[in-house]
This record gives structure tokens, C-alpha cells and sequence, in this order.
């Protein structure tokens, strides 16, 4: 860590933020790297969206639109949502921080389920609030936890459904009841990066409960199923008082005019939303058979990857089975930074990633039996 300066020094708990890290991108020796370690869509895109950002390329001289007007009614349009409560942002992190930044601050608590998603800790932090973490029950967020840790202080409570890294689900009925019981001051976020990959009876991403209720704000992404992760897209869909004060601390131009019209067209190509998740589903759930029975077992997944378990799984552990990936080019995401030393988390790729996954977790079983 580089020394601070000892005249010009950041807010007090900046220095303890540990940067969020994403996932490696290559393996040294290998001849050919396959990346499974971030939860892109390894078929990218849908081609409208290519075409519509290629489109730009003569206006980039320009400022874009600092509504982002033309991306929220295709938003609307595809979600039934009035667009005058959506507001964009440069992916859902953006709206993340805009969040901590508008509504905690030093003295208030955000809140978060044990293995949520880390930029609520560090966006927390960056505004000066205080995290906190909110124990699960089998790698899964728990209600009554999360609202036994609700305290005077508790301003913003992220839930990531289905979260990530863990894959896990809250039913409908739990996510009404957190928003219900939640303390006056509290805002719920729902952060639904990976809705469109979800298939549970009765699941509601929270536009329903965002529609029902002035304590409750949904966040999503164009970077997983849509494939638009290079662009950094996201939005967030809530009551007009969260969408105003979203509105007065973002940046005037925050989503670029390629942003703008890929995003557009590709939430308007919902053939191409439907295919990637059968395609996801399809190999989700082969793949978490093939690792089962290899005796590494995963969670219940409801995203674009499985978190396996290595560790405590006989002579197994998940850094050596992430090296033996790594020698065969294959890219995962190791969980210490998220408590998860014993389990590695592996993104679905396309058919032959997830073949040779498959393949080389049985050659590291057998090697260490």
C-alpha cells in the first residue's frame, strides 16, 4: 500500500477500503485462457445491440443524452415499468455507491447479508458509513438475521436475490417480509444483476414490491445476460422520491451515447434474453451434476455460475484445484475475499468451457484420491 501523504489525507476510513479485485483474465503457460471468473455471457451480445453501437461511431463528438430518455423507455417498454421512475447509470455499481452516497453517510450502518456482494462494503465505506454484515443460513440470506441486526442507525439494507457469489435465492414471501419489518429510515435495495436468469415459481425481481411500497428501490445490469459488461450499463427502477435524489447526485452525462443505444436494443431483443437463459439453465445444471458427482458440490444456483465446494471435501482444497484449472487455461474465481476460502466460484461458459471444466475437476479428484 502506497504511504499516505502526511499533509493531504483522504476522510477518515478510506485507507481501510481493500479495492474490490475482479476476476483474473489469464492463466501463465497456458496455451489458450478461457475466462470463467467474472460471470460475463460468453456469447456476448445480441446482434442489434452490435449493430446499434457501431451506429455511433459518427456522433461520438457529442454529449449524450443526460436523461438517457430513448434507453429508459425501452427499459419500460420491455419491463412494463413507467420510465419516469427509472434512472440509468454506468452499470449497477454506479447506482450502488449513488445510493451510499445519497442517503448514509458517517454514523449510519449499511446493511448486508455475510457473503453479499463486496462493493456494498466498499461504496459503504467510501460515504463514511459504517457495514455491516448480517450472518446467512446456508449460504443464504436470512431474514430475521438481517433484521435483528436493524438498529436506529441502519439506512440502506442490500440484498442481492439471487446473490452473488453464492448463487442462492430469497423467496418472494421473505423479501416482503424484510421490506415490511425494516426500520422507518431503512431503504431496501434489491440488487437483481441476475433476474433474467431466474426461473423460480413466483419470483418477483422487485419491481412488484418497489410498485407497492415507498422503502424499496430494485437495481439490475446489462452486464450479464445482455453482454454489454465492456459498456458498463445499469439502472434502477423505484419510488419517484429515491428516483429524484438518484437524479440530483448522479452525473449529468454518467451513461455514454454507445451505452445508450446498445442498451436499447439489446432489452428490446427479449428472443435473444430468452435463448441465453435456457442456454445458462442447460448448462448450469449439467455441469453442477457433473461436479456432484465428482464429490465437489455446489449450491443451489439461480445465476450465471455455481459456487463449488473444494474444500472439506476430502484431500481437495480450492487453491489447488484452482492451479490445476489455471494449468489447463481455465479461469474461476477464488473466494477468500469473500469467506468462502473452501469453495471456488465458476461462471457458465459455453458448451466446451463447461465440458472441460467438467473434465479437468475429475482429473484433480482422481489425482488426489
Amino acid at each position: 500500500m502506497t504511504a499516505p501523504h502526511p499533509a493531504i489525507a483522504p476522510r477518515p476510513g478510506i485507507l481501510d477500503i481493500a479495492p474490490y479485485v475482479g476476476g483474473e483474465s489469464g492463466a501463465p503457460g497456458a496455451n489458450r485462457a478461457i475466462k470463467l471468473s467474472a460471470n460475463e455471457n460468453p456469447r456476448g451480445p445480441s446482434p442489434a445491440a452490435v449493430e446499434a453501437y457501431r451506429a455511433c461511431a459518427a456522433g461520438l463528438a457529442l454529449y449524450p443524452d443526460g436523461g438517457a430518455e430513448s434507453l429508459r423507455a425501452a427499459i419500460g417498454a420491455a419491463e412494463g415499468l413507467d420510465p419516469a421512475r427509472i434512472v440509468c447509470g454506468a452499470g449497477s455499481d454506479e447506482i450502488i455507491s449513488l445510493l451510499c452516497q445519497a442517503y448514509a453517510g458517517p454514523g449510519d450502518e449499511v446493511l448486508h447479508s455475510r457473503h453479499g456482494f463486496l462493493m456494498y462494503a466498499i461504496s459503504a465505506k467510501a460515504a463514511g458509513a459504517t457495514p455491516v454484515a448480517a450472518p446467512e443460513t446456508e449460504l443464504t440470506a436470512d431474514v430475521d438475521a438481517l433484521l435483528a441486526a436493524c438498529t436506529p442507525r441502519t439506512r440502506l439494507v442490500f440484498l442481492a436475490n439471487p446473490n452473488n457469489p453464492t448463487g442462492t435465492l430469497v423467496s418472494q414471501a421473505e423479501v416482503a417480509r424484510l421490506a415490511e419489518g425494516l426500520p422507518p429510515q431503512a431503504l431496501l435495495v434489491l440488487d437483481a444483476a441476475y433476474a433474467e436468469y431466474v426461473a423460480a415459481p413466483g419470483y418477483d425481481a422487485g419491481a412488484a414490491l418497489a410498485d407497492a411500497r415507498d422503502n424499496v428501490v430494485m437495481t439490475r445490469t446489462f452486464s450479464k445476460i445482455h453482454g454489454l459488461a465492456a459498456l458498463r450499463l445499469g439502472w434502477a427502477y423505484g419510488p419517484t422520491h429515491v428516483i429524484d435524489v438518484l437524479n440530483r447526485v448522479r452525473g449529468p452525462f454518467n451513461v455514454s451515447v454507445p451505452a445508450i443505444a446498445a442498451g436499447a436494443a439489446a432489452i428490446a431483443d427479449r428472443e435473444h434474453v430468452a435463448a441465453e437463459a435456457a442456454r445458462n439453465a442447460a448448462w448450469r445444471d449439467w455441469l453442477a451434476g457433473r461436479l456432484a458427482a465428482a464429490g465437489v458440490p455446489c449450491t443451489r444456483a439461480h445465476g450465471n455460475f455455481l459456487l463449488a465446494r473444494f474444500g472439506e471435501t476430502g484431500p481437495a482444497s480450492a487453491p489447488e484445484a484452482d492451479g490445476w484449472l489455471k494449468t489447463r487455461g481455465l479461469i474461476v474465481r477464488r473466494m477468500e475475499g469473500y469467506g468462502l476460502a473452501g469453495w471456488l466460484r465458476i461462471s457458465i461458459g459455453e458448451e466446451a468451457a463447461c465440458r472441460m471444466v467438467a473434465d479437468a475437476v475429475d482429473a484433480f479428484r482422481a489425482a488426489r484420491a
